[in-house]
């Protein structure tokens, strides 16, 4: 069976184009460049953005499945930098309120391909220092190096293997999503390549051969459902969150936002809603994520960001913990 994904015919046979466009911090580009730029996502506003109507739209929501009173859809992308930055936030909001609402993954297909040539980004290696600078910007370990080691030609494939992980197990399609983003934003890795997509199956218990097979059947027409949701409710850039309740309000939340703007989505679509206590001490967090970069840990544990990450140190030195440090930062790991 082929190592990589025949995805050119039927991508050519999408019905909607999507791309992220953005502005560095020291960079002033014209409205014409930012809407032709997919990856260069703009720190101001804490969003990848894509062209079109800035106006969102909105869905009625009708899974049988929903017990939760709030139904959160997610559109992102694998490779969206201002995702990876809203890791802190949501990993806290589970904690908190976790209770009271569901959360749906949509994929947004941020980069389809390199045929485009504009502002200043006509080739992967343009993104790299973009990538160093909101690593800085999120407070977020993130090597732009990839893009100029192995650089990725679409974040479709990933996408499409992320629907496939969905098929198999919910939960473990979370775990999956958190690790390939590991693998691209720290340890530069191409996660096209089937090798990291099936390394990081297994690692949380995914069915890599199944996921293989629903990549090259079913998973694509999931991404594809995705995107035309994502078209349908005007989506224009990620991340974006629709909070709805079975009232059919909705609040949205789009690019990255300080935490108290989720819990706000939360709280006005259900104002009952009560936080939950959790354990803050370093054990209990990584027993629940069992990677953690010293924002995320300064985030959960409500812990000063400079006293973090010392105290992360502290704890690779007597052995608790282990470390990844990249350019831009380190990640912790439960030993």
């Amino acid at each position: 069976m082929a190592k990589s994904f025949n995805f050119l015919t039927w991508i050519l046979m999408l019905l909607i184009s999507v791309a992220c466009q953005g502005q560095s911090k020291t960079e002033a580009m014209s409205k014409e460049e930012l809407a032709k730029n997919p990856l260069l996502c703009d720190p101001q506003t804490g969003a990848c953005e894509v062209p079109g109507d800035s106006a969102h739209g909105s869905v009625m929501l009708t899974d049988k499945t929903q017990d939760k009173a709030i139904k959160i859809i997610y559109f992102t992308d694998p490779i969206c930098s201002s995702c990876w930055g809203i890791e802190p936030q949501l990993r806290k909001l589970k904690l908190e309120y976790g209770a009271y609402f569901e959360i749906e993954y949509r994929m947004g297909g941020l980069l389809p391909d390199w045929s485009y040539n504009s502002g200043g980004i006509s080739k992967p290696s343009d993104v790299a220092h973009h990538w160093d600078e909101v690593s800085g910007y999120y407070d977020m370990p993130i090597d732009g190096d990839v893009w100029l080691e192995d650089p990725l030609p679409s974040s479709y494939p990933p996408s499409i293997a992320y629907k496939a992980a969905q098929m198999q197990d919910s939960e473990k399609a979370f775990w999956f999503m958190r690790e390939i983003r590991e693998m691209v934003f720290l340890q530069k890795k191409n996660i096209t390549k089937w090798e990291h997509l099936a390394a990081a199956a297994k690692k949380v218990g995914l069915d890599s051969e199944q996921l293989r097979v629903d990549c090259e059947n079913e998973a694509q027409n999931r991404f594809k459902e995705d995107l035309l949701l994502g078209q349908q409710m005007r989506v224009r850039g990620f991340p974006t969150l629709f909070f709805s309740n079975d009232q059919g309000q909705q609040q949205i939340v789009y690019g990255s936002k300080p935490y108290s703007a989720y819990e706000k989505a939360l709280s006005d679509l259900q104002p009952d809603v009560e936080k939950l206590p959790y354990l803050k001490d370093w054990k209990s967090l990584f027993q629940k994520y069992p990677s953690l970069t010293a924002r995320e840990y300064a985030e959960l544990s409500e812990t000063p960001r400079d006293k973090a990450e010392a105290f992360l140190n502290q704890l690779v030195e007597a052995g608790k913990l282990e470390r990844l440090t990249i350019k831009n930062g380190s990640i912790w790991y439960l030993k």
